[in-house]
């Protein structure tokens, strides 16, 4: 029997092990990285354990010193979540050698699942239904997907639509593909344009049950990795489910799978080809769980311990849908830095890593939160979801909160119409904004104007009492000046009154209806206003601003923390627009820097290897000749 756990792990999913834990009465260890020192899974957990290491990206996969950690806090179990050192075999041995259990599938069937290549020829022998492997030196056939051997989540894997991209994606998904798994090994496939991506929950007992445990969509990606996923999938026949059922099964028997996994298909019509086994608990896992009613952690746990499973899973009931939250900008470039309120309202759960407060850090992902909603139908669980990202109260670092709220709310979308090439280029949603964020609502502008002169009479010295700005004859308007709007807030706009103004609650009414706004303001001059119909973050423009560094017309600034992986260009070279022109790695993926003009290269600012700062001066491009 598990008495103490320690889940080699961080953020949502260590929170999420925990919790089952609790309900259990099984003791908990977190492990820490230096900057996940204060993280809220490390102040839940009964001990913690700190890892030390000289790179923060790569404390999470030091074997020994997890097996440390177990040693040092009693642990007599090990859940590794996902991600980092959860589908290694030689980990899962490790861990089995120390005489402790391992909460996960048997070191054979990780290390059978764990290579791809070696995978799809087991999957094929199982008859499992597989795409053909294509040579990379000649593949024969474009378009088509080069992926890692070792990993999953989008990373290692690039789209080459012609071979004059071949030799350059390849070496770019092998770079990623070393830096996330440590493994470069990869492989290339037909790439199946249109079709939809859906999985089959796995879970197998020791007494030789599998359950083929519903299935889920997952075809609404970006770069290869998930954004939104549902259970069950809208979009396919009864025929196709009973052969992906079947299939996944076949899978799970073929490799003697014990635990929770994920058997992956691609779908077009009624053709199903395997994309990989993920030997483990799934980030989007919380659907399936809704859908069902089990908690697939505390199934985990049971099974880990010997227990059978019952004969047959459990009949689904209604529909779950989970929007992945994460910390990115509009060009859906991490952000990283603080949050400075994380409240998520509504009927709805919600899977988080990160509190009020919490630092996000570049090493490591920028997902905050899955918020996932159930219902009895899928419009009902859509309506929950939409409802509480519209609510929620996301201050302190930019989020993709509004590509969200674009793809719950697409006609195609409400019609279970998605594939994988969704938020492509020419797809339903443009994921990247042709224009910047749009003009914020009037009354948020003057609900914050109000709040500000509000809290400004409330720190007075003298004669608080008085209005702000108080005097005998009214000269001008009052205006309140911010970078994104102005507003005169006294006089008021024509048919708007203020029912009350405090520091932090605005009321007003226009033309008969009443609307609450909530106003919060930060130490970097931020000011955000949420509302019912939406939100705006404002920044007050200063009366005396600070002068500002003068830049070089062309400078290209770093869009995050990182570390520079290559210089693509020196001095003099002439680019053309897109062209890129160094690579920065960070949170364990690559982002380009390319030229936003045809231009000459008239300063290179950095080399490779060094680390820079959000905001650093990278390069700069002269547009036009010489």
């Amino acid at each position: 029997m598990i008495t103490r756990l320690l889940v080699a792990n961080r953020g949502e999913i260590a929170r999420r092990v925990f919790r089952t834990c609790r309900s259990l009465g099984i003791s908990t260890v977190a492990v820490f990285s230096d900057p996940d020192a204060g993280a809220p899974h490390v102040t839940e957990a009964d001990l913690a354990v700190r890892l030390p290491g000289a790179r923060p990206a790569d404390t999470y996969l030091d074997v020994e010193r997890v097996l440390a950690a177990c040693r040092a806090s009693g642990a007599d179990a090990v859940h590794p979540g996902y991600g980092f050192l959860s589908e290694n075999a030689d980990f899962a041995r490790a861990v089995l050698a120390a005489g402790l259990v391992w909460v996960g599938p048997p070191p054979e069937a990780i290390a059978a699942m764990g290579a791809k290549v070696g995978a799809k020829r087991l999957m094929a022998e199982a008859g499992v239904p597989v795409l053909p492997s294509l040579d990379l030196s000649d593949p024969g056939e474009f378009p088509l997907l080069v992926k890692a051997s070792a990993g999953g989540g989008g990373r290692g894997m690039r789209v080459v639509r012609g071979p004059g991209e071949l030799a350059r994606e390849v070496e770019s998904a092998r770079r990623e593909a070393e830096t996330a798994f440590g493994d470069g090994t990869v492989f290339a496939e037909p790439l199946l344009e249109g079709a939809r991506h859906v999985e089959v929950q796995v879970l197998a007992d020791r007494h030789g049950a599998v359950w083929a445990l519903g299935e889920r969509e997952c075809s609404v990606q970006r770069r290869h990795q998930k954004v939104v996923e549902e259970c069950p999938s809208p979009g396919i026949s009864d025929g196709t489910r009973s052969v992906l059922y079947d299939a996944a099964v076949r899978a799970a028997r073929k490799i003697g799978y014990v635990g929770a996994g994920t058997v992956e298909f691609l779908v077009k019509g009624e053709r199903v080809a395997f994309l990989e086994m993920n030997t483990r608990l799934q980030v989007e896992h919380p659907v399936t769980e809704l859908v069902h009613g089990v908690d697939l952690v505390r199934l985990q746990l049971e099974v880990a311990e010997g227990a059978a499973l019952p004969p047959d899973p459990p009949a689904p009931a209604g529909w779950a849908v989970e929007a992945r939250l994460y910390a990115e900008d509009g060009e859906h470039l991490p952000q990283t830095g603080v949050l400075r309120r994380f409240e998520i309202p509504g009927d709805v759960r919600v899977d988080s890593g990160v509190e009020s407060g919490s630092v996000v850090s570049p090493h490591y992902d920028a997902m905050l939160a899955k918020i996932v909603a159930h219902g009895s139908t899928r419009a009902e669980a859509v309506r929950k979801l939409v409802t509480a990202l519209r609510r929620a109260k996301l201050h302190g670092l930019t989020t993709n909160r509004d590509l969200l709220l674009k793809i719950l709310t697409n006609r195609d979308f409400m019609a279970g119409d998605t594939h994988t090439g969704f938020l492509d280029p020419g797809g339903p949603i443009r994921s990247v904004p042709e224009t910047g964020p749009e003009a914020p609502d009037e009354l948020a502008v003057l609900a914050a104007a109000l709040a500000t002169a509000a809290a400004n009479r409330r720190r007075a010295q003298v004669l608080s009492g008085l209005p702000a700005g108080w005097r005998n004859v009214r000269s001008q308007p009052r205006v309140a000046c911010f970078v994104e709007a102005e507003v005169v807030y006294d006089p008021l706009p024509d048919g708007v009154s203020v029912v009350s103004a405090e520091p932090y609650a605005v009321v007003l009414e226009r033309d008969g209806v009443r609307r609450t706004f909530e106003v919060a303001s930060y130490p970097d001059g931020k000011v955000h206003v949420d509302h019912a119909e939406g939100r705006a973050e404002l920044t007050p423009v200063p009366r005396l601003p600070e002068p500002a560094e003068h830049l070089a017309p062309g400078s290209l600034l770093a869009p995050m923390p990182g570390s520079v992986l290559r210089v693509e260009v020196e001095p003099g070279d002439r680019v053309t627009r897109g062209q890129a022109v160094l690579v920065l790695e960070a949170m364990k993926m690559e982002h380009r820097i390319t030229a936003p003009a045809d231009g000459v290269v008239s300063g290179v600012h950095v080399e490779k290897g060094q680390q820079v700062d959000a905001g650093a001066v990278l390069a700069i491009i002269q547009e036009g000749d010489r």
